[in-house]
């Protein structure tokens, strides 16, 4: 079986403080982040044991997860293995890099996102050249608000042509024709966030062969349908796993909408649907 998994455990610290994030600055206690560490090796050892299955995980913690060794470790051992296709994580570069050199670089990539006000530029631009050193895939981010344009001019004109900016579309922003031509000019894939896409009733991989797991191990078709549809460690979600059409009004995320299948974003990032790349940059 081919199979996605978009995990996402309990974890909600971060280290920045992005007032368009409603976990900035938030702090986990030893507690929580035992139990997101247990959460999270529990999940890597059942990936690693899957051998029968051709696996791909993208980690999206609400928090920051490579300021924690127990991410970095999950990423670097899953890379290693030969039934693992992609091993990616969501991430703010903040952590430091030197861990990437014993990762397989073929299958691990990261989707880094750069907040302007958070860390100096020169900074995050340094760990992007550390990446490309190191050999490591990414594609690099900014949230798309006026203040932000400037910045996203520097990174596309300094960062390598092969590394993709994709710029997301401010939630409540409202982009007129000719804010959203310029952000398209930096991202042509731009139109894809600017506005909701309608998903009710459509098709849509989640469910069949992406679905989400959360540090319980229990399963859903993606992180914006509450409903369960077993769990992973005792194998119950396996029969629930099928065709099914979405059940929300729209869908605005690009970690959802990338797998509707009226969309054609699995051939457009064919070879990096995790980690943002698209094939057209490879």
């Amino acid at each position: 079986m081919d199979l996605t998994l978009l995990y996402r455990g309990p974890l909600a610290s971060c280290d920045y403080d992005c007032p368009y994030c409603p976990f900035a600055k938030r702090r986990d206690s030893r507690e929580q982040l035992r139990a997101d560490r247990a959460s999270l090796e529990r999940f890597a050892a059942w990936a690693d044991a899957r051998t029968e299955d051709r696996l791909s995980v993208l980690f999206t913690p609400w928090g920051e997860g490579l300021v924690r060794s127990w991410y970095r470790r999950a990423l670097t051992d899953l890379s290693h293995r030969p039934h693992i296709r992609r091993v990616a994580i969501q991430t703010n570069l903040s952590c430091r890099t030197d861990w990437l050199a014993d990762t397989d670089r073929d299958t691990l990539a990261l989707w880094c996102t750069y907040h302007p006000g958070q860390t100096p530029y020169d900074r995050f631009l340094g760990k992007c050249r550390e990446l490309d050193r190191l050999g490591v895939r990414y594609s690099v981010g900014i949230v798309g608000l006026p203040e932000h344009l400037d910045a996203a001019r520097r990174l596309r004109a300094e960062l390598p042509e092969r590394v993709y900016l994709w710029v997301n579309a401010a939630e409540g922003h409202t982009y007129e024709d000719a804010e959203a031509e310029v952000w398209t000019g930096l991202d042509p894939l731009f139109p894809y966030s600017r506005h909701p896409h309608a998903s009710a009733g459509l098709p849509c991989r989640t469910g069949e062969s992406v679905i989400s797991v959360d540090g319980e191990g229990t399963v859903r078709r993606c992180h914006f349908v509450p409903a369960e549809l077993g769990n992973l460690y005792d194998g119950s979600y396996r029969a629930a796993l099928r065709p099914r059409p979405c059940p929300l009004t729209s869908c605005e995320c690009h970690i959802g909408y990338v797998h509707l299948e009226t969309l054609p974003l699995y051939d457009v990032f064919a070879g990096g649907v995790l980690e943002r790349i698209p094939a057209a940059v490879e």
